[in-house]
């Protein structure tokens, strides 16, 4: 497995595009792509969210190396992908803290509504907390069977914005592109989780996601990071 890209010096936002040299694996029957627009499109994000936006390709490519298409920056310096299979755990959860950001309680929590929303939604809503490279990477995809209705939602301060996201192409055409930068704007900058800490942008990111997915698809859905 081909890792995909580095992080960029600009901290301007690109295209999305896809390049055919990275061959991503895919789940089901379609690829994944990156949720993030162009600064044109997006004017209202603060430079801590045009970072993350940036660095989110960096995490995902040397921690992660899921079924992902990017934007295509940088491939021939990408960072060695991690797959450390070791540090799942041993039974079934939607959400893996392996930098110890959340409580017991808050896990239980979150898992409990990562539950119902999929009960309810139908879309798989799944949460990683690391401090790269301090990861599982690449063995999260089979242990949590992800595939085109799931949210990979992968919580690291690395680079700067916590809040970093990959959709699957059929949550792609549900939710807006523009709802993963603001929430990553509001909840993720670094202003918010040194103040509230990570667990706080964690919790506020799930919710926010959980309100979205939730409402009727439509050109108004999600419009208001809740």
């Amino acid at each position: 497995m081909a890792s995909l890209f580095h992080l960029p010096s600009s901290l301007t936002f690109r295209n999305i595009c896809y390049s055919p040299s990275i061959h991503p694996i895919k789940a089901s029957h379609s690829h994944f792509r990156i949720s993030v627009r162009n600064e044109n499109s997006v004017p209202q994000l603060s430079k801590f969210s045009e970072f993350s936006s940036k660095t989110l390709n960096f995490v995902l490519s040397g921690s992660l190396v899921l079924a992902l298409s990017f934007t295509g920056v940088g491939i021939a310096e990408a960072k060695v992908g991690v797959n450390k299979p070791e540090l799942l755990p041993k039974e079934f959860t939607p959400v893996i803290d392996v930098a110890g950001f959340l409580s017991d309680g808050q896990e239980k929590r979150l898992a409990e509504e990562i539950t119902d929303i999929e009960k309810v939604t139908g879309f798989k809503l799944r949460v990683l907390a690391q401090n790269y490279p301090d990861t599982p990477g690449l063995a999260i995809k089979d242990f949590w069977q992800v595939d085109d209705r799931t949210i990979v939602f992968v919580a690291d301060p690395t680079f700067g914005n916590i809040l970093n996201f990959n959709v699957g192409a059929t949550v792609d055409l549900d939710i807006p592109r523009s709802f993963w930068s603001r929430l990553a704007g509001q909840y993720g900058n670094m202003f918010y989780w040194k103040e509230k800490g990570e667990d706080a942008s964690i919790e506020a990111a799930v919710m926010a996601i959980s309100t979205c997915l939730r409402e009727p698809v439509g050109p108004n859905n999600c419009s208001e990071v809740k």
